[in-house]
């Protein structure tokens, strides 16, 4: 009775927050440039306020003009200040944390700086509004009768001229309120273990026997979990364990390629899958409706949004416009100024709108992670789409993949080269070939062009993995666990090439 009634005072607290989220639906752009002139105004007498004048910018127009569009390594010498202890850089609150990500910078490591503004307002937000708009989209929820399992980064804090870095999910654990943790397992010190074999056994030791009603984590990593969790268990599925499941809620890659594989895990048709999009350098949007892949723009996040065209990303031509004038169904590239004082940054991600009252989106993929050797233009939306599709036809299951070019040269032409690591081999492996080529086709026609007749690429080729290839790579590369993700398309062969030698 006590965990009943706890249940349903946590929901009315949580739902709440709708009404705000009522606000900002309503007048999107109003909410947008009002947040960015509060952020011009928060930082107006730091080193980027002063060297921009920020306090003579009262409009969009003027930001847009005077302040550049940046990488991270064009922020890297600012960044590297205030880790070195200096403040007022970019933001005027003491910025103390530094989400450490390997990201697809030229940068071996980024550190995004993490306000206790975007602690608040960003991050904790997010995970609070994701539960208030799932109990808003379910009246009969008895989530909270229960604990919800998360899987994060595998490492801890360590500091540097009182600062710290780590894991986005390291530096949110650390700074969760202590009441936090007896609504979530495993514990704080589980979850914070480095090695990641040891985490897992830990972790299954830890949650087996708890009344688990949801988990969150990236799909890729938490499905190692759960198939380690049935294995040890002897179970068939998850609900012989967690009867009570109702969520799960994930990110940090596209959720397509593994959709089957998790319905087996939770055959339930009641069992509500919600997305959300974050990076280190924030919480950007989240699923707002029940079975839909759509996600919503959170616009009051301490986040100011504008866009890039991807018709002419990199290009002379580019532009970068407002919310207020993007279009639908097409690929964006996301810059985003923040509450922890990144300016016109480029994240690195791109993404299409669905829906533009409200503003609705779907990522696509990554400016760097696609194959545009041939002019192809190539999306992880794509590829993840059209494996799926294939699966569903041959009758198998794809653990990860990654794709590369093919380089033409005097005598051949080109062609993409895939690496496959099957949970489920299809039965002709050269008909889940053409299949997966033809499917490509029919989603990208820029792609069809090439392959018309063979004219520009060669039928893609199939490269079988081994069991377990693409985790002795990670493994390889220190990356186990955490948001670590594989690769899926790159421009070059590198990451290809490597993994054949671990073949």
């Amino acid at each position: 009775m006590a965990i009943s009634i706890i249940n349903s005072i946590v929901s009315w607290v949580l739902k709440k927050r709708i009404h705000q989220i009522e606000l900002f639906l309503k007048y999107p752009n109003e909410v947008q440039s009002e947040l960015l002139m509060q952020l011009i105004r928060s930082a107006q007498d730091t080193v980027v306020g002063r060297k921009y004048d920020f306090k003579s910018i009262t409009n969009y127009k003027t930001f847009s003009e005077r302040v550049p569009v940046s990488t991270y390594e064009e922020l890297e010498p600012l960044i590297t200040r205030t880790r070195h202890g200096e403040q007022n850089v970019f933001w005027n609150s003491t910025i103390k944390y530094f989400a450490k990500s390997s990201g697809t910078t030229n940068a071996k490591s980024k550190f995004i700086p993490v306000s206790s503004e975007a602690l608040e307002d960003n991050h904790y937000k997010a995970g609070k509004d994701m539960l208030c708009l799932y109990l808003n989209n379910n009246e009969d929820s008895q989530l909270f009768t229960g604990k919800s399992l998360r899987l994060g980064g595998s490492k801890q804090l360590y500091e540097d001229n009182n600062t710290y870095f780590g894991d986005l999910s390291a530096i949110l654990i650390d700074n969760l309120p202590f009441w936090a943790e007896f609504s979530s397992t495993p514990s704080n010190k589980v979850s914070l273990m480095s090695e990641w074999d040891s985490k897992i056994k830990a972790i299954i030791e830890e949650t087996r026997n708890e009344n688990v009603t949801s988990f969150a984590g990236v799909p890729s990593w938490m499905l190692v979990l759960l198939n380690n969790l049935l294995e040890t268990t002897g179970k068939n599925n998850l609900l012989e364990i967690w009867p009570n499941l109702e969520l799960y809620m994930h990110g940090g890659v596209a959720f397509d390629p593994y959709r089957e594989q998790y319905k087996k895990l939770i055959p339930s048709a009641d069992f509500k899958y919600y997305e959300i999009y974050n990076a280190s350098e924030g919480f950007f949007a989240l699923q707002d409706q029940n079975y839909s892949n759509e996600l919503l723009l959170m616009l009051d996040y301490g986040i100011f949004y504008e866009f890039i065209p991807m018709d002419t990303f990199g290009t002379l031509e580019q532009r970068v416009i407002p919310l207020a004038e993007v279009e639908l169904y097409k690929n964006y590239a996301i810059i985003i100024t923040t509450n922890s004082g990144l300016w016109r940054y480029m994240v690195g991600d791109t993404v299409r709108f669905t829906s533009i009252n409200p503003y609705r989106i779907k990522v696509t993929g990554r400016t760097k992670h696609h194959i545009n050797v041939f002019g192809e233009e190539l999306m992880i939306e794509n590829t993840d789409t059209a494996i799926a599709k294939c699966c569903e036809i041959c009758n198998a299951e794809v653990i990860e993949y990654t794709v590369a070019p093919v380089f033409m040269d005097c005598k051949s032409k080109g062609a993409h080269e895939w690496m496959i690591e099957f949970r489920k081999y299809p039965e002709d492996i050269e008909h889940f070939q053409r299949v997966l080529d033809e499917t490509l086709q029919t989603l990208n026609s820029d792609y069809e062009a090439k392959r018309f007749n063979n004219m520009t690429l060669n039928p893609l080729i199939i490269n079988v993995a081994r069991q377990n290839l693409f985790y002795d790579w990670l493994k390889q590369q220190d990356k186990l666990g955490g948001q670590n993700k594989i690769p899926r398309l790159s421009n070059q062969r590198e990451y290809l090439e490597q993994l054949k030698a671990l073949v």
